[in-house]
This record gives structure tokens, C-alpha cells and sequence, in this order.
């Protein structure tokens, strides 16, 4: 089915970034069974200092911002562009992995943001996070905007916050043009993301789901694989090298 691809689509969510070592927020043992998610929404970030304070916490302790690094699918799906069969990346996660692996920025649809960044909810500019957290190991609890001193939030997307409008418009798009999706490490439960394979199966691309877990579109998939995505994507694609090769 990669062979035969032009417009290949990768939707990938937390397990593929668990085996880069960084923690789910909705399995047993992940981060939302030692804190409580209602504590966590955006209202309470802009309302309450406190808030503030317990979610730089948790983002600090919770292993979000951690130095990860890219693992075999991440490296795969880098693969599959440098292939020309990639068309974009469209992502969960917000760990930057997929362009640490190389994967282009502008074929990376970051539905959800980048914790790699902060930005300042008054002048609007983005710093660095490790510049944040050199801030909070420093001593400060609830790190400001260094340029004007306005609430600084992590980019990315908290409970109550709607999706970056444009980055969904374009992601619902690539999904409606795509001729094969690829799911991997997504359990399909998050919407609106979610809808992005629908969107690309009913336009009349072949789906696969690669992932440990069922998942509720399961029975859509032309290919369903309930393996570790790691190895799976990595022996998938040296498959598909070697037939390239052969074919070229």
C-alpha cells in the first residue's frame, strides 16, 4: 500500500512518544491518575496564580518537558518523506519529535501545540521553554513574560481551549486528499482529531492503524496492527526500500 501511495497521511498520538520515554496522560499509571484533570483546564490557568503554580508543577515533575529524543517510528516516518511518499505529518503529541527526526516543520500539523514553547497571553511572544525552565530552577514558581510581564502559558492546547483553527482547517484537508492513512500509536478517542481518518476513508484512501490498543475505527482498517510502533514502522518501511529498490 506505501508503494503504491503518492499522498501518504500519518496521524500519530501518545504511543509513539511513550517509546521515546515520555508519559501518557490517559493509561494506567499516565500522568492523569496523579493529578486531577479539572485542576488542569484553561479558565483555571488564567483565573488562578495557584493554578499556575500547580501546572508549571506538574509540567516540570510530570516528565513533559524532559529531553526525549526520537524513537524508530519517528525515524520511519522521516523515512517515508525522504521517499517521497510523505505528505504531512498530522500529530497528537506535543514533543517537536517528528522534526527532530527529521520530518519538515511545514509537513507537521501540531493539532494539540508544541510544549516546546511558551508563549505570553498579553505581547503574544514565544520563548523557548528551556528559557522557562531555567526560570522555575532558578526559583520561580510562576514564570512571567520576560518582555512585558504577562501570564506566560506553555503552546500548547489545555482543557477548555479550542484547537488552533488553521491547523485544523489544513489537517481536515490532507486528510480529504490523502490515498493512504496511517495511524500510529493513536487510540482515536480525542476529538476533533479523531475525525481526521473518517474524513480521509470516506474520500477513499486506504486506512492502517498501528497500535497496541482496539480503537472504536478498528474495523475500517484495510491494515490493523497491534504492535509496538517502533519496530513495526521500522521493519514496514525497510520493506518498502527494498521493494522501491527492486521496482526501481
Amino acid at each position: 500500500m506505501i508503494v503504491a501511495a503518492k499522498k501518504i497521511v500519518v496521524f500519530s498520538g501518545a504511543g509513539i512518544s511513550t517509546e521515546s520515554g515520555i508519559p501518557d496522560f490517559r493509561s494506567p499509571g499516565g500522568i492523569w491518575s496523579k493529578y486531577d484533570p479539572d485542576e488542569f483546564t484553561i479558565q483555571r490557568f488564567l483565573s488562578s496564580p495557584e493554578a499556575r503554580r500547580k501546572q508549571w508543577k506538574m509540567l516540570t515533575e510530570g516528565g513533559l518537558t524532559t529531553e526525549a529524543k526520537p524513537n524508530l517510528a519517528h525515524y520511519a516516518i522521516a523515512e517515508l518523506n525522504s521517499l517521497g511518499k510523505l505528505d504531512c505529518v498530522i500529530t497528537q503529541n506535543v514533543d517537536n519529535l517528528h522534526q527532530e527526526a527529521g520530518v519538515p516543520g511545514d509537513r507537521v500539523f501540531e493539532l494539540h501545540g508544541n510544549m516546546q514553547w511558551a508563549v505570553c497571553l498579553s505581547c503574544h511572544r514565544r520563548f523557548p521553554m528551556k528559557q522557562v525552565l531555567q526560570m522555575i530552577e532558578e526559583g520561580t514558581e510562576i514564570p512571567d513574560c520576560p518582555n512585558c510581564h504577562g501570564i506566560l502559558k506553555p503552546d500548547a492546547v489545555f482543557f477548555g481551549e479550542t484547537l488552533p483553527q488553521e491547523t485544523l482547517m489544513v489537517a481536515t484537508s490532507r486528510s480529504r486528499n490523502c490515498d493512504l492513512f496511517i495511524v500510529i500509536g493513536s487510540s482515536l478517542v480525542v476529538y476533533p482529531a479523531a475525525y481526521m481518518p473518517m474524513y480521509a476513508k470516506d474520500a477513499g484512501a486506504k486506512l492502517a492503524i498501528v497500535n497496541l490498543t482496539s480503537t472504536p475505527l478498528d474495523r475500517y482498517a484495510e491494515v490493523l496492527i497491534r504492535r509496538k510502533a517502533g519496530e513495526t514502522m521500522s521493519n514496514v518501511v525497510k520493506r518498502v526500500r527494498n521493494k522501491m529498490s527492486i521496482s526501481g
